[in-house]
């Protein structure tokens, strides 16, 4: 249920991004500023500041850092460390629990289930202490990296701020090379080319003019020449463009947010959790096989039960999560 609304939550913001876009389109460049109560020298610094607290900041939702329980839970629960942990339960029963009530001391033997422990405790604490470094690490790179754009503002002045300190309203002058901060309606233009592959897949840059156009058509608002799109960016050329929406109510906004959920699971993962399940389908149908076989056979089921167990430790690699 939680999953279904946010992606209505999604969806409703993607699409009051594109009509606002389609609206802005259809306009004239002074009806465009008058709209969003710019002036042709951008706005002041407490015009600025305003509308920052009214749009809050120009940033994308990411995936949220996972807590340190979360991480602790996903370091030592998979299909491949479940079956260990079954393993050691039963291992634990036969071996140790039943034993010790019988007070047949021969049967007593914890060595299976120390080391089935011991190398569950090293592969999770391995895995939870290297993926919390190299995730500390990447966002200290992050932390490296200042992006900033360059806005008009306090009487036509140009100015560089970083790229979430832009705002609606403001006027943001490209040039080449530029990464386009927000969702744009083109004001000025000159030999303007914008690749869109990141939104589109279009490898070919687009030419964008400053003049109205007609957004009433069956035209994706992507296909729209006055229009300039966050997460874009600028082959050729020169523009000033006003901000029509930042962060999440852009298009791309609206697109990594639905997607910024949770991260999925890469090939390697996959690979690793797919032998975990061929290790699951040879117990499901060996360890019973072998179990009745012998049972039958022999008449002694308390042995065949311990046989069939002895085999099921068989099957799995106990270094692998170690090893992985």
């Amino acid at each position: 249920m939680k999953k279904e609304n946010m992606d209505k939550k999604f969806q409703l913001a993607a699409h009051e991004a594109q009509a606002r876009l389609l609206e802005a389109a259809a306009l004239e460049g002074k009806e465009a500023m008058a709209r969003y109560g710019t002036g042709a020298s951008g706005l002041t610094e407490e015009q600025a500041e305003a509308s920052r607290d009214r749009y809050g900041a120009n940033k994308v939702t990411r995936e949220k850092k996972k807590s340190v329980a979360a991480r602790l839970v996903e370091a030592f629960v998979n299909p491949f460390t479940v079956i260990l942990f079954v393993l050691a339960g039963v291992s634990t029963v036969t071996d140790i629990i039943l034993p010790l009530r019988s007070g047949n001391m021969d049967d007593f033997n914890p060595v299976t289930v120390c080391i089935i422990l011991t190398l569950l405790l090293i592969s999770g604490v391995l895995r939870f202490v290297q993926e919390t470094r190299s995730g500390d690490a990447a966002a200290k790179l992050l932390e490296l990296i200042t992006t900033t754009c360059t806005v008009i503002r306090d009487g036509g002045k140009k100015k560089e701020i970083p790229l979430q300190d832009v705002t609606v309203g403001d006027l943001v002058w490209l040039s080449t090379g530029d990464m386009v901060p927000a969702d744009l309606r083109i004001l000025d233009a000159k030999d303007l080319f914008v690749s869109q592959a990141s939104l589109t897949g279009e490898s070919a840059p687009q030419e964008k003019v400053p003049y109205k156009v007609d957004a009433s058509g069956d035209k994706a608002v992507t296909e729209l020449s006055n229009l300039a799109f966050m997460g874009t960016n600028v082959i050729s050329g020169s523009a000033t463009g006003l901000v029509l929406g930042i962060g999440d109510h852009t298009l791309f906004g609206s697109m990594a947010s639905s997607m910024a959920q949770e991260a999925p699971e890469t090939n390697f993962t996959k690979g690793v959790n797919s032998v975990s399940w061929v290790l699951i389908r040879f117990m499901m149908a060996m360890v019973p096989l072998v179990f009745f076989i012998n049972g039958f056979t022999k008449g002694d089921w308390v042995s065949a039960f311990l046989f069939a167990i002895s085999v099921a430790v068989g099957l799995t690699p106990e270094m692998l999560p170690m090893i992985v």
